[in-house]
């Protein structure tokens, strides 16, 4: 998953000093700290640091990752003036040039790494629109999206108009990252857990399936296939098929549905009708279990994923900071032995 060097201690080096989202900006930093984790484990690709919020600095937002809270906004945006004078904001494309820079040198990086040159290719990374709108309107972090949710029934229209602007955002963030050299997109929706599937069928699924539009005409480096897309969410097993269905109507054609830890592998295929590839899901508190246990519920893992016509195994959600580096070496490699 993403910040998957936040865990190791030249991560936190080159980190000393630099707030979060500068970070993200800093493209020589930003490629180096996408390159760690490849480094250090031997994974078999990239997954582009940044964060679900960066399109809306880059759009002139006034957006701050303040420690131990999260994404903090200058204002929460509430009203339909607050989301009509939002929207009127722009993200240029002079203002994309970090991130292509940063896609680039990463790119650049994983094509020197001696062990695999030239094989380890870079998964690019977008926050859903129904994410960063649940942000805008909450101000900041929140456990049950209670504003959010209310201005989607109370005002549609507005609701409407600022998940059109969050899809475009990421649309275009997604977009500079496969033009810069990514070969595949993640598109991560932290909060749609909060959503009933009617909801999230009605208010959501169509702004996801705008953003990921952006990048349905692009293809991989190597000219022949479109880009690949895989669509995460966390607390969604209610909201898979309507997930996969948001890939497709994406235009998207090589497509895999994240599944988080709270639903095992066999299980997600079987709801998502058993032709989907999926991603996950280990779960990152065993990370910190006795390793018997952990290698046992990695075993688990691979099995049930092979219920599926394929699978990307990985966490079932983020590296916590915490994690000893030497267990996730340790977890790539018995995957490999299997």
């Amino acid at each position: 998953m993403r910040q998957a060097g936040r865990s190791l201690p030249e991560y936190r080096e080159v980190r000393q000093g630099v707030p979060m989202l500068e970070s993200c900006l800093r493209p020589p930093l930003a490629a180096e700290i996408t390159l760690q984790p490849v480094r250090r484990h031997g994974v078999d690709a990239a997954i582009f640091f940044s964060d679900i919020v960066v399109p809306l600095r880059l759009a002139g937002v006034g957006v701050d990752i303040k420690p131990g809270v999260g994404p903090v906004m200058d204002q929460p945006y509430r009203t339909a003036d607050d989301v009509a004078r939002l929207v009127e904001r722009e993200l240029t494309d002079d203002a994309l040039d970090p991130i292509r820079e940063a896609v680039a040198l990463t790119v650049a990086g994983l094509d020197e790494l001696p062990a695999h040159p030239g094989t380890v290719p870079l998964i690019g990374f977008g926050g859903a629109p129904f994410t960063l709108a649940a942000y805008l309107v909450e101000g900041r972090p929140s456990r049950d999206h209670l504003a959010a949710r209310t201005l989607m029934h109370a005002d549609p229209e507005t609701w409407r108009r600022l998940t059109e602007w969050t899809a475009d955002l990421t649309g275009r963030f997604l977009r500079a990252q496969v033009l810069a050299g990514a070969s595949a997109v993640q598109l991560f929706d932290s909060w749609a857990g909060s959503l009933s599937l009617a909801d999230y069928a009605a208010h959501v699924a169509p702004s996801s399936t705008r953003a990921l539009a952006h990048v349905a005409d692009l293809r991989v480096p190597d000219g022949e296939a479109g880009v690949p897309g895989i669509h995460f969410g966390t607390g969604t097993g209610h909201l898979l098929p309507a997930m996969r269905d948001v890939l497709g109507d994406a235009g998207l054609t090589h497509t895999a549905v994240g599944v988080d830890y709270r639903t095992p592998l066999d299980e997600a295929t079987a709801v998502l009708g058993g032709d989907v590839p999926v991603q996950g899901n280990v779960d990152p508190a065993l990370l910190a279990a006795p390793w018997r246990v952990l290698e046992a519920h990695v075993r688990d893992v691979v099995a049930r994923g092979r219920s599926a016509p394929g699978h990307v195994l990985n966490l079932g959600h983020g590296v916590p900071p915490e994690t000893d580096p030497t267990v996730l070496t340790r977890v790539v490699e018995l995957v490999h032995s299997l």
